[in-house]
């Protein structure tokens, strides 16, 4: 079992290989490249695999964000593409935009209030929502899917779990699949907010920094979960493992995790990096349920 804690797949392959000796069996890697942005995809197939990583059997997608970072022309749409179009493939196929049960639901998860963990709150800001909007006008939205979104907010603020408001808004809608968004936990802080993963397993939010709160997955909500995050924040004792590791010491992990454990890191930019990843999110999850639309076309639609 890992001993430091990672949201993302390709980390947790890579901390397992680095702690055991030998193949794991049931985890397959690739890597490519799509508008200029490095992919890697970690396939999870076998029991074993998943109890040693920690992560549950399914695909994950982790989309490094260098050329966005800096800037570079048409960085934006061709990042929003990329991740709209990974979307697309982990999503049950398409039905009738009007049919209620063709809705999905996009789900932002977190605390509006902290800003690492923001991610869900900001996501939803940049995401064209038009369920009500084909209810009432069908003819005018044709062009659309069917899109809903809910915030069901964190325990300690609502008295709620988040599964719990999810599982009983999707009882409801009856939704072809669910998205939800989180922030995520890295064990590196190269990786804060410089990659964005995307996987079919649903989500535990709160997992990376050992707050786990009941997971959002077929299993509990009956329909498709594919799960969008960026990490956003690095657990300390982990950072302080790797470093040391870095400098040719060796800690003891099970020393350092009464003290470091209790504590996450987070970079000083914190503020810009999620509102303009959040963005970026939010406009691939546009661009996956809405096939067709353009960054241009999003920027009219959004107010």
């Amino acid at each position: 079992m890992l001993s430091r804690r990672s949201d993302l797949a390709q980390e947790a392959k890579t901390i397992w290989s680095e702690e055991n000796i030998g193949a794991l069996e049931g985890v397959r890697e690739e890597e490519f490249e799509k508008n200029g942005f490095r992919i890697v995809k970690v396939h999870i197939t076998g029991d074993r695999a998943a109890e040693e990583l920690c992560k549950p059997k399914g695909v994950y997608v982790t989309v490094e964000l260098g050329r966005f970072l800096r800037r570079e022309d048409q960085s934006f749409a061709g990042c929003a593409q990329v991740i709209g179009e990974i979307l697309s493939r982990l999503l049950p196929p398409p039905r009738d935009p009007a049919a209620v049960d063709g809705t999905v639901l996009v789900v932002g998860l977190g605390n509006p209030a902290v800003t690492p963990d923001a991610v869900g709150h900001l996501v939803l800001k940049s995401t064209l929502i038009t369920r009500h909007l084909l209810r009432q006008m069908p003819r005018e939205f044709a062009s659309l899917s069917s899109v809903a979104a809910v915030e069901p907010g964190v325990l300690g603020t609502t008295g709620l779990e988040s599964a719990d408001v999810v599982s009983a808004v999707a009882r409801e809608l009856r939704p072809a699949a669910v998205i939800a968004v989180d922030a995520l936990a890295s064990r590196s802080m190269d990786r804060v907010c410089r990659t964005v993963q995307i996987s079919d397993t649903g989500i535990v939010p709160g997992s990376g920094v050992g707050n786990a709160r009941a997971a959002l997955s077929r299993e509990t909500l009956g329909v498709p979960v594919i799960a969008l995050g960026v990490p956003t924040v690095v657990d300390a004792a982990t950072l302080a493992l790797d470093m040391a590791r870095e400098a040719g010491a060796d800690l003891d992990a099970q020393a350092l995790r009464p003290h470091a454990g209790r504590m996450i890191v987070t970079p000083r930019e914190i503020d810009a990096s999620v509102a303009a990843i959040s963005r970026l999110m939010g406009y691939g999850i546009n661009m996956a349920l809405h096939p067709g639309l353009t960054v241009q076309d999003i920027d009219a639609l959004i107010c």
